[in-house]
Formats: structure tokens, sequence, C-alpha cells
């Protein structure tokens, strides 16, 4: 077997490893039992309650949650928008870096807020050292715990037989800061720094190249940031080239650490979910529906860039090591590939390659696994973007066996099964929505006066069908919530920024509002016993029929833009 397939095979394997533990020790934290940080965490929990006059044990339905949420994310969004203007003037800027522009903050702000870490800048050039620590990091922490706190209110909502009373959002909301993120942060953290990746408030530093050039290089307090970008599933990169840089992943052993880090959390909150019900095959259930999704993603793209170009194929041009443009050395074709779909299925968005140097069959996978969005997920809202694909699937078997629709002893109604429908359309439409207008306006040769300062076509370095793909997949990326892009794209202009920003705000409160709103309704319904009658959601004849609807409905609703993309132009390249 090829030793790269061995190495990501090891990845897989101690995620899975580690994350059904972690998963038990998540479920515990959000159920109130004793943990082993209690004696750490218990005062520190107390003291910022009590400087907050926040009553922790007072108990909120999915109403109060909701509004809870929003406003806290609302007072945040204020906060970054003011560092990001004023950054220039603010202390920690060694390499006084400008503050940003109106648009390009409003797109910042909003992407790290939501969790999806699209940059428009770069990370060397583009922020201050105290934006870098105490906002954008900063939104790492409290962006993933807030899609965190949200999973255990699903949690809460489904364990219990009929209530309106949820738990209470900011003690899911500190939990998951301080009892998940930070301890594992901090593991991850001294490990990368042991390994090469800088801690440092120093400025750029100055080194003299083999040639006799003088160069100036990057640096700063990268270790922190990069494990926390990455165990959030945020994906934000420290520098521009993200975790191609050797300052943000040196070896392929940090590689593994990285792979590992974005992968654990979303792998134990399905394991949690189980333990939190006492339904553990159910758990593992959902693991195999999202692990049969994963493979069938992942393996067409390491087949494709093993093999590499077909066009250098006709040539006659070996490839032994497989299409290597866009990759680094030290990672391989392999483990690029493997990482480029974990992170577009995770929806973290950090890159080890280049993935607009991607191969198109590889380019096709990548969106297509932010398409779907509902394989293994984000911090928490990966178990949110599958449950909406549960209630579809009760729905749509009840009416196929003639039973009721019922999910975890609560019957599956009309309102639930809108809610979910209108959740699962509405990613495509923001996504093809926003493809299509773009694409008329590059058509068009629009005149964007302001908007881009010059023509739409302007935004384009490739033409033809890998053009179109490079906008579809920014606005893929946007609703996704990942970040990563084809990055022949130029987006930092007052079109790109604004367009994306506010695609970014739906898609990352609405999925969260709807499962949480069904969840809540199912709460406040009266428990069913499970009888012979009863659908059973832990077989693995419901996870064929989930499934099943998830491809029916990213067919239905991506196929043709697939087509007209990446598709395309592997046929192009295969003539």
């Amino acid at each position: 077997m090829n030793t790269e397939i061995l190495g990501i095979l090891a990845m897989f394997v101690a995620t899975l490893i580690v994350a059904v533990p972690l998963g038990k020790y998540i479920a515990r934290v959000y159920a109130g039992e004793k943990t082993f940080l209690d004696p750490l965490c218990n005062p520190v929990e107390k003291f910022v309650f009590r400087i907050c006059s926040i009553d922790a044990t007072l108990e909120m339905n999915w109403k109060k949650h909701l509004t809870t949420l929003l406003g806290i994310n609302f007072i945040w969004f204020l906060l970054s928008m003011f560092i990001l203007l004023n950054q220039g003037w603010l202390p920690l800027n060694p390499d006084n870096n400008p503050s940003m522009s109106p648009d390009l903050a409003f797109n910042t702000a909003i992407s790290f807020i939501v969790n999806c870490n699209l940059q428009h800048y770069s990370g060397e050039t583009g922020v201050s050292y105290l934006t870098q620590l105490t906002c954008l990091m900063y939104l790492h922490f409290v962006s993933a715990a807030t899609g965190m706190a949200a999973c255990a209110i699903v949690f809460n909502a489904l364990s219990r037989r009929q209530t309106q009373k949820l738990g209470n959002f900011y003690n899911y909301f500190l939990k998951s800061c301080t009892r998940i993120l930070l301890p594992l942060s901090f593991l991850v953290s001294v490990i990368l720094s042991f390994n090469g990746i800088p801690m440092t408030f120093n400025g750029k530093d100055t080194v003299t190249t083999l040639e006799g050039n003088s160069v100036q290089i990057s640096r700063g307090p990268a270790a922190a940031f990069v494990a926390i970008k990455h165990l959030g599933t945020n994906g934000g990169g420290f520098f521009g080239a993200n975790s191609t840089h050797p300052f943000e992943n040196p070896s392929y052993f940090t590689n593994m650490v990285e792979m590992i880090s974005q992968m654990i959390i979303p792998f134990a909150f399905i394991f949690a979910l189980g333990y939190y019900l006492k339904r553990r095959k159910l758990a593992w259930t959902n693991f195999g529906v999202m692990t049969a999704g994963f493979l069938c993603l992942v393996i067409p793209t390491i087949f494709s860039e093993i093999n590499g170009s077909p066009t250098i194929q006709h040539l006659g041009i070996a490839q032994p090591t497989g299409s290597m443009e866009g990759k680094e050395t030290r990672f391989g074709t392999v483990a690029s590939a493997y990482w480029s779909i974990a992170t577009t299925v995770i929806s973290t968005g950090s890159v080890n390659s280049m993935h607009d140097s991607s191969m198109p069959l590889s380019g096709a996978m990548q969106l297509l696994s932010m398409m779907i969005n509902a394989f293994y997920g984000g911090c928490g809202v990966g178990i949110l973007n599958y449950f909406i694909f549960i209630v579809l699937a009760v729905f749509i078997s009840g009416l196929m066996v003639g039973r009721t629709p019922e999910f975890l002893g609560k019957k599956i109604e009309a309102r639930e099964v809108k809610i979910a429908a209108v959740i699962a359309i509405f990613h495509p439409f923001l996504i093809l929505v926003g493809a299509a207008l773009s694409s008329y306006l590059t058509a068009k040769d629009a005149q964007m006066g302001w908007w881009f300062n010059g023509n739409a076509t302007g935004w384009l370095n490739n033409s033809g069908y890998h053009g179109f793909s490079e906008m579809l997949y920014e606005y893929t990326s946007a609703s996704a919530n990942n970040g990563s892009g084809f990055e022949g794209l130029v987006d930092n202009n007052p079109f790109w920024n604004i367009t994306t920003g506010i695609i970014l705000l739906l898609s990352r409160y609405l999925p969260i509002i709807g499962p949480v709103a069904i969840a809540g309704l199912l709460a406040g319904k009266k428990y069913i016993p499970e009888s012979a009658g009863t659908l059973k959601t832990d077989t693995s004849t419901f996870a064929i029929m989930t499934f099943a609807v998830i491809a029916i409905i990213a067919a239905l609703s991506f196929f043709p833009a697939l087509a007209l993309g990446p598709l395309a132009e592997y046929f192009t390249l295969s003539k």
C-alpha cells in the first residue's frame, strides 16, 4: 500500500480513537455531571457569572435561547468592527499594518463571528497582533462555542419527555469555552510551538538569503492562533498562505496534529449525542452515514490527485508524485488531497494546498463537500445540519411505510417538516443566486463603479469553466461557513465583501434557528413510548434512507452548477 495512504489512515483512526471518549466527556459536561476539570473550572465559571450578573441555573425556552444567542453575537460584531476599523493606531502593531476599509471590516467581522473566516486580506499585512489576538482569535473561541451551545440545546430538547425548559445558553456557552476549547487549545498550542510554529510578539525579522538578498519574514503569536483555528473549525490563517505556510505547518507531524485537531470535536459531538441520549447505536449509525459520505468524496479526490493531469499524460510525461502543483513537498499529494476534503466537509476552511490548483474532479468534490454541508460539519453545527436531514428522512420514511413519523418518541408534524424543508432549500438558494448574479455581471462585462473600480471581468484570473468554478466556490464557501477559496478570484472589493457578508449572516443563523426551533417544538410535545409500529432511526435501513435523502437533495440542487464548472473542465481535460 502507498505509504502516504497509510499516513491518512493513521490520522483518521487516531481521530476516532480520541473522539469517542471525548464525546463521552462532552456529554457529561452538558449534562452537568462531575468531570475531572470541576475543581479548576467551577470557581472560574462562578466568578464570570457573578461579575456578569447571570443566573446560570435559570432555564430558558428555545425562543429565549435564540434571542440570547443572536444578541451576544451582535455585540461581538460591533466590537470587532471597532477594532478592525481602528487597528492602524491601536497598540500591538509592530509592522504598522493599516486599518481596514469599511467594506473589508464588515466582511471580516461577520466572517469570524459566524465561524467562517473567509479572509479577503492577507494575515501578514492585513491585521495587527492586537486584532489577531483580541478580535480574531477571541472570535475563534466564541463562534465555535456558540455552535456547540446551540447543539447542547438540541441535545437537551431531544432528551426530555415534555418541557419548555431547555437549560441555560450562557451555561452551555461558557462550559464549551472553559471545559472543552481552552484545555484542548492549550495542549495543541504547546505541541505546535515545540515543533516550529512561532509564538512571539516581535515584528518582522530580517534574514539574508543564500543569494545575499535581505528578506523580511513575518512572525507573531501564531501557535495559539493555529491551535484554536483548527479545534474550533474556524480556519482563518495567521499568515496569508494559511497552513501551507511553514510557520503555520512546518512538518508532516504538525500536519497530522492540525488534521486531527480540526476533525476531533465534530467527531466527538456525534458520539456525545449518543451518550447524552443514552442511544449509542444511534450515534454509530449517524457516524456511519457521515463516514460513507466522506469516503465517497475523499477517495475520488485522492485518486484524481495521484493520477495527475490527463493533458500531461497525453504528452507522455511521467507524474510519479501525482499532481504537485499548488502543494507542499513536505506533505505530498495524498495528505493534501485528504486535507482538502476534510477541511471542506468539516467546514474548517484551512488549507495545506491551493484548492485552485487541484484537478477539476477534486475541485468538484471540494465543492460538493460544502454543498452537502452535513457530513461531520463544524463544531456543534454539523449535528444541527444533519438533524435537518434526519427530520426529512423520518417524514419521508413514514409516508412510504404508512406510519406516523416519529423521532425519539415525538411526532414529526407539518411545522417541523416545513422548517426543515426551508432550511434544506435555503442553503442551495444562497449559493446559486450568488453564483448566478456574479456570472451575469461577468458575462455582461458590467461597469461596477465603486463596487469594483472597474469591470466585473476583473474579478477573474481565469476564464471559462474554471472562472465560473472560482465564483461558485466563493459563494459555496460563504454559505457553508467554510472560508476556503479558489484563490484565482480577486475578492477584496466592495461587491464580494458585501455580498458574501450578507450570505455569511443568513447561512449561519438560519441553520441554527431552524434545528433549535424544531427541537424546541418537539420538546413541548407529549412523549410516545416506542412500540412495534415505531420507525427505528438507529438501523442500517434508516441510515441508507438518510443517505439517499442527502444525495437526492444535493444532486437536484447542485448538479447543474457543477456541470457548468468543474465537471465541464474535467471532461475538457480528458479529451
